[in-house]
């Protein structure tokens, strides 16, 4: 399969893109090529009912709005049994894109009631909504490609109305190989998938009802009118791709800038904290600081205190010392006055410079040790 370069639009191969209006339309939307549509349905409902014929319907009633057009190609036809059946692609996702397949097949089931017929019972016939999709549902597992809703009883899962069904095929979900096709459905979608990229027909399609797929798919058997159709086709479908992809690098942008900004906030943030971290660290060293510092100083304080008492004792008891001393000195004079000179006790004071009775005292003292 070719490829193509990033800011290039993709050449034409040798089949048509069956994910363009013009490829789909041509494909599944032309009564004489119904067969294929037919063929597609019955591989879909395998198993459950099977489809002979179709009737294709008008598309007033249907048309999507204005600016989905480019990107949603639908048809409806009315199956042999009187059921509907509403058979779209769309390639862009859409904001409320579940409401309106609900809307679309719940406006088909209110178009059968019988206006004016007062005898109507209100049977309905069946009605299903099959959608080719190029893009994925959120939240769902990437490997299933197939999905099949139904109303059932909710604790049971037993159906309970099985006139209303709905298909959905995630193409960009379907990725097997063509050695790892088994089923007609599988074949279905990996033509959808791939049949826009394909240089030659698989070995696995080389079935009847693909062999006429592939003539009517070959670009080269279109008209020079179609091939004008088919190239404006392809151009809204890269135009639209090209869209998307600015759109997905703007909001992949966004989100590294946003990313990039949460990363340089929490870098500030983490600074911050350290900081705050750090201021706490030397608050809680200036306090210690300061509590060792009140406690020296009242160390020193007790220290100071202690140094004076002892500064007034010792000199307190120099001061004795000296008194001692003195007292001692003039005992001794008083005693040699009285024990030598024979001076009146009177004389003796008046020398000595003490009191008479102090010397009467130190005679009566030295009188006692002499007996």
């Amino acid at each position: 399969m070719k490829s193509t370069t990033r800011n290039t639009p993709p050449p034409i191969g040798r089949f048509i893109d069956p994910l363009t209006d013009f490829g789909f339309k041509r494909i599944f939307g032309s009564e004489p090529n119904k067969d294929l549509l037919i063929a597609f349905l019955n591989e879909l409902f395998r198993g459950r009912k099977l489809i002979k014929d179709l009737v294709y319907n008008p598309q007033e009633n249907n048309a999507p709005a204005q600016h989905y057009r480019k990107t949603i190609f639908d048809l409806t036809c009315t199956g042999a049994d009187g059921e509907t059946f509403i058979i779209e692609m769309q390639r862009a996702e859409q904001k409320f894109f579940i409401d309106r397949a609900i809307f679309y097949t719940c406006s088909k089931l209110y178009d059968q009631g019988q206006k004016g017929n007062r005898y109507w019972d209100f049977e309905l016939k069946e009605v299903y909504f099959i959608a080719v999709m190029d893009f994925n549902f959120e939240n769902t597992s990437s490997e299933k490609y197939l999905h099949r809703v139904r109303l059932a009883e909710e604790e049971t899962s037993v159906t309970f109305y099985n006139k209303l069904g709905f298909i959905f095929l995630e193409l960009l979900n379907f990725n097997l190989e063509e050695k790892e096709i088994k089923t007609g459905l599988e074949r279905w979608m990996y033509v959808l998938r791939n049949m826009a990229r394909m240089e030659k027909i698989p070995v696995i399609l080389h079935k009847k009802i693909f062999q006429k797929l592939f003539q009517i798919a070959e670009v080269a058997n279109l008209k020079k009118e179609e091939y004008m159709l088919y190239e404006k086709a392809l151009l809204d479908k890269w135009t639209e791709y090209a869209v998307k992809k600015t759109a997905a690098e703007k909001i992949k942008a966004a989100e590294n800038k946003v990313r990039v900004a949460e990363e340089k906030a929490k870098t500030a943030e983490d600074k911050a904290r350290t900081a705050e971290s750090k201021i706490r660290t030397a608050e809680n060293k200036i306090r210690t600081t300061e509590e060792k510092i009140r406690t020296t100083e009242e160390k020193v304080k007790i220290a100071e205190e202690k140094a004076k008492i002892a500064k007034e004792k010792a000199k307190k008891a120099i001061k004795e010392g000296v008194e001692k001393g003195a007292e001692q000195k003039t005992r001794e004079i008083v005693k040699r006055l009285v024990s030598k000179l024979g001076l009146t006790d009177t004389q003796i004071a008046d020398t000595a410079g003490v009191s008479v009775a102090y010397v009467k005292k130190i005679r009566t003292s030295l009188k006692k040790k002499k007996k």
